[in-house]
């Protein structure tokens, strides 16, 4: 099966990963820093069918849940597979999210059985509803005949965050899902001699699709870390021989603030490191391509869209620090209150229309006929604008603009300020409630060690940057800001972690 810049992937996941046994069975495609043996695509075909055959045998209907909750790892990699290959919905639970929103989703994705981490065993005794079980037999040498299986199946159930309230279900179909896996293929032009490096938890949008998938859809390879190291980060890419990765803003600061350097040899063979989940300070990114010389390549996607949505391209073509860049593989505007896209240069909500783009909220209408337009569009939530050249820039979430006398702050201009002292590590202005001007706005940074940067140097950078009246009434110092699981920082919690 071959990969077109113009057309999304046909088939199914199947489909794809019984083409790439066949022409490609013994070439590594998933390897692992934990002592595991490599998966070809010959042994992932063969792991992945003895596993939709073991669920097939117990009678589950196409479709149907299966939670999976595996740390990254080969397990975790296998049992994606083995799910989707059976053609049942994989239900990749989010390990950090806590009891409370953990023992949710699996109560409501209605799944009976789970694929459990021995390390996992006991949060799940802990949390799940006395339907579900855990799949702990061998099961017998019986090999049922496989679902039928159909683009528009449903193939993935991943829970966003519920910063908002209870976590949404988003269901994607494995046409969308191979659909976000094909586009960092075509956005970042990924070959069969390509590997990428994953640090960030594929039971997240990014680390499953962005990287996971892609390997699929692009033929190349992928190291698999237990999770991000600062310390073994660049280590970790010599070992693999990675010729890309895919982190956070979060994980390129602390890189960029560590006394650890790649070897020439590293560095040489990167064509680019990839940033996504939220938006990337300007002056962190220059400072890590500086002292680094390795281009990052800054994109958007959301769990709705199967991760991303846009992207700069790679050099040497036009990289516009501060953008997430152009749509690849999707279509992408601006809309205005009233839901018409916008011109250049006007702001408003970013929408999203193509391949890639869900097909519903798991159970809940409501919330998908809110999401899209009558004429498909999936609004993401964020504000922006486009300029002439077709790049997106990113002003803020709607639901965190912080309004202060009836003006519209967006938190990430404060962030930038911030994060423009070398000695912001993390950096997340947030609003308070206020008597006088309904909210006011305060901030909280990690500063590096060592650091004599006091409270009031950093609200009067912010002064001298943006001006008194959006600046922080106060910044917080903290030894670390709350993340969620792919590192994004979590503004929500700030006021609370700060009273």
């Amino acid at each position: 099966m071959k990969v077109d810049d113009h057309t999304p992937p046909n088939g199914t996941v199947r489909d794809w990963l019984d083409d790439r046994a066949s022409t490609d069975g013994d070439r590594d495609a998933y390897l692992f820093f934990d002592g595991e043996p490599a998966l070809t695509w010959s042994d992932l075909q063969s792991k992945a069918k003895q596993l939709a055959q073991q669920l097939t045998a117990l009678g589950l209907n196409k479709g149907t849940s299966v939670a999976i909750l595996q740390p990254n790892g080969r397990k975790a990699i296998e049992c994606l597979y083995g799910v989707l290959y059976g053609g049942f919905r994989a239900t990749v639970i989010n390990l950090v999210a806590g009891d409370e929103a953990i023992g949710y989703a699996l109560d409501h994705c209605e799944a009976r059985i789970a694929l459990v981490g021995e390390a996992q065993v006991n949060l799940f005794e802990r949390v799940s509803p006395t339907r579900m079980s855990r799949l702990t037999e061998a099961g017998d040498n019986k090999a049922p005949v496989l679902h039928r299986l159909e683009p528009a199946d449903d193939a993935l159930l991943m829970y966003t965050s519920g910063t908002t309230g209870r976590p949404k279900g988003v269901v994607h179909s494995h046409a969308s899902l191979l659909a976000g896996g094909w586009t960092p293929t075509v956005a970042h032009r990924l070959t069969p001699s390509d590997r990428g490096l994953c640090v960030l938890p594929i039971y997240h949008i990014n680390g499953l699709c962005v990287t996971v998938i892609s390997a699929l859809v692009s033929g190349g390879s992928l190291a698999v870390a237990e999770k991000f190291s600062t310390s073994k980060f660049w280590d970790q890419c010599e070992e693999a021989k990675a010729t890309w990765f895919s982190v956070v803003p979060t994980i390129i600061s602390h890189l960029l603030h560590s006394d650890i350097t790649p070897s020439p040899n590293t560095r040489d063979r990167l064509r680019f490191g990839r940033s996504a989940s939220s938006p990337l300070a300007p002056d962190v990114q220059t400072a890590f391509e500086a002292r680094f010389e390795v281009p990052i390549v800054e994109t958007m996607g959301l769990t709705e869209t199967a991760a991303q949505i846009l992207s700069n391209p790679l050099p040497p073509g036009i990289r516009k620090i501060g953008s997430p860049g152009k749509a690849f593989g999707n279509e992408a505007c601006i809309l205005s209150p009233d839901l018409i896209p916008l011109p250049p240069h006007l702001q408003g909500e970013i929408a999203v229309r193509g391949p890639n783009v869900m097909r519903e909220y798991l159970k809940n209408p409501d919330a998908t006929g809110e999401t899209f337009t009558s004429d498909g569009w999936l609004r993401t939530g964020d504000l922006g604008h486009i300029d002439n050249d077709g790049y997106f820039f990113v002003t803020g979430r709607l639901k965190e603009l912080i309004i202060k006398g009836g003006e519209n702050i967006a938190p990430r201009e404060i962030d930038e300020a911030l994060y423009s002292h070398p000695d912001v590590i993390e950096a997340a202005a947030f609003a308070r409630p206020c008597k006088t001007y309904g909210e006011r706005v305060e901030a909280a940074v990690k500063l590096c060690d060592g650091s004599t940067l006091s409270s009031e140097q950093l609200v009067e950078i912010c002064v001298q940057k943006l001006g008194a009246f959006k600046s922080p009434d106060t910044v917080y110092l903290l030894e670390e800001l709350p993340k969620g699981p792919s590192g994004k920082i979590q503004r929500i919690k700030l006021p609370e972690m700060t009273r």
